[in-house]
């Protein structure tokens, strides 16, 4: 049985420029792989009968809970829902956060539609409190189902999916809050010349990636969207982070040589993604979204789950309702001889969105507490990451994010052992700012089995390499869920009695001895760095910082 053609809730006039009905009939496919491959290519994207049919097909095959609201159901409670409202006047549900919904070439009678059916899953799923791109969804199923009960149940089947390994969308606070810290971390990885504007014209970064599914659920064109949609639903969430990353590289080449307010930059992106069609067609911008290189799923899915983690530990439940969670360098509280606060806070947009919640906490000072690396040891010893800074007497500022506690290098028996995960970052930033990141993250193809010409030196028996538990405060690339090539790549971090040292293979990007006097710098396999400063230095002072919840005074 074909889906009917535009229906009755479709204004034909706009829908025949959004979305031509001129492609193939038929889809015999049944593998995953060539599905997804014929999804990216817009197989069934100039087909609006297609599309359809494969989106029943689709939506048909997710595993849901044993009992899921069905057509039926829609058609027993709607009455006593709606009642003698006007569907164009209803109350939009309190979980869509006064989302908008979206037109999508519907006519008033669509519009009210999607009104209908949101508040009668509302009232089907009372665990659903908070999931504002639910309009969206609704608004494009509406086209390609018979009637709203169909268009119901194709929502409730999405909402009802029991997969624990396919996310479809968030419907909590706390899951939409995680993501969007999640969004903030890979545009933190793999978009940092967008994020370096971002942090310049943005006084709360993490305010702006909060934004990131309104891009996709909302202000996106229609045939964007459909695309977007199609490949969603076969590959899952995962689509959605790529999707958002390409729109904002998209925008940082468009706009990077323009001044932006800072208080209109949410105003700005948002303008762009909705007059996209004016920089890029919807091929190139999947094409964009795919080539660039993420970890796998399980890499994300531990990242969601750590700053899942790191907002219960602010209180924030399942049953949360919105509330701004900001980035916490506040200018009235924070001091530092080495840095200001503006430096501390584009340190502070680098770290892992889960720990950037968090105020920064003086935890040692060679000036008030000496300079001896035992008590710098001793005042860090307990927390986890940590932010070292050094100036040297030279007025060179430079320094490293460390994620793992300091007492982990007591497991090696007085050897100097190397331990850390892939979220350590070493950085200057005088005279010029520049980060350096585990190499893995831009150069992922290192994690394949290396070949003879391109395997690199094994570290000495002395500088052994950690084996991370199973349960740690920096999940997300730990070296266990990577096959590297050597242990070169590892050796994030390793302190001793006389010395401390932050990466390794081919040298330390940085070293410091025992007297918190002398340091050296220099490129090494672990983070791919140029020298973080003069190649020998001597150091003026040294600060470390810890993360302090802002709840707790």
């Amino acid at each position: 049985m074909h889906p009917p053609a535009y229906n009755c809730f479709v204004d034909r006039d706009k829908m025949d420029s959004a979305i031509p009905d001129l492609g193939p009939k038929e889809l015999s496919c049944t593998e995953l792989q060539e599905l997804k491959q014929l999804a990216r290519q817009g197989y069934w994207a100039r087909s609006y009968a297609l599309r359809g049919q494969v989106y029943q097909r689709l939506i048909r095959d997710i595993p849901c809970r044993t009992v899921t609201p069905d057509a039926s159901v829609y058609r027993d409670i709607v009455g006593k829902i709606v009642g003698k409202h006007s569907s164009t006047s209803l109350p939009l549900p309190e979980f869509v956060d006064n989302t908008q919904v979206p037109s999508y070439c519907l006519n008033s009678k669509g519009e009210g539609a999607v009104r209908k059916i949101l508040l009668c899953i509302s009232n089907q799923f009372p665990d659903v409190s908070f999931c504002p791109a639910l309009p969206a969804v609704v608004a494009l199923l509406l086209h390609y189902s018979a009637d709203e009960a169909e268009c119901f149940e194709k929502a409730c089947r999405i909402l009802a999916c029991n997969d624990p390994s396919r996310k479809l969308v968030d419907q909590s606070f706390l899951a939409f809050e995680s993501s969007c810290m999640t969004f903030g971390d890979l545009v933190n990885k793999y978009c940092q010349a967008a994020h370096k504007l971002m942090v310049a014209v943005s006084e709360d970064v993490l305010q702006v990636y909060a934004d990131w599914q309104r891009w996709l659920f909302g202000e996106l064109p229609l045939s964007y969207f459909a695309r977007v949609f199609d490949v969603f639903l076969v590959e899952g969430y995962k689509v959605l982070y790529r999707v958002a990353l390409a729109i904002l590289k998209f925008f940082h080449k468009v706009r990077a040589g323009q001044p932006l307010e800072s208080d209109n930059v949410k105003q700005d992106i948002r303008a762009f993604v909705r007059d996209i069609a004016k920089t890029v067609s919807p091929e190139k911008l999947l094409e964009k979204a795919f080539a660039i290189r993420l970890f796998s799923r399980k890499e994300i899915q531990l990242l969601q789950m750590a700053n899942e983690k790191a907002l219960k530990q602010k209180g924030i439940t399942v049953k949360q309702k919105r509330q701004f969670v900001h980035l916490a360098v506040h200018a009235d509280s924070f001091h530092s001889e080495i840095v200001g606060v503006k430096e501390m806070r584009d340190i502070w947009s680098w770290v892992p969105e889960r720990f950037a919640l968090c105020q920064p906490l003086l935890l040692f000072s060679s000036l008030q507490h000496g300079y001896s690396l035992a008590r710098f040891y001793f005042q860090c010893e307990g927390r986890e990451p940590t932010v070292l800074l050094i100036k040297t007497t030279q007025k060179e500022v430079c320094g490293a994010y460390l994620s793992t506690d300091w007492s982990e290098r007591n497991k090696f028996g007085g050897k100097l052992g190397f331990f850390g995960t892939g979220e350590c970052f070493v950085f200057r930033l005088q005279p010029e700012v520049q980060r350096y990141e585990w190499v893995v993250i831009k150069h992922p193809e290192l994690t394949k089995p290396a070949s003879l010409e391109s395997a690199t030196v094994p570290p000495s028996p002395s500088h052994s390499v950690s084996s991370e538990p199973a349960d740690r405060l920096s999940p997300f690339l730990a070296t266990r869920h990577f096959n590297l090539p050597s242990k070169t790549e590892s050796l994030f971090m390793a302190g001793g009695s006389d010395c401390l040292i932050i990466g390794g293979g081919g040298g330390p990007a940085l070293y410091i001895d025992g007297d918190l006097n002398r340091g050296r710098t220099g490129h090494c396999d672990t983070f791919n760095n140029q020298p973080l400063c003069s190649e020998n230095f001597l150091i003026a002072a040294v600060e470390a910082w810890g993360f302090q919840d802002p709840d707790i005074q």
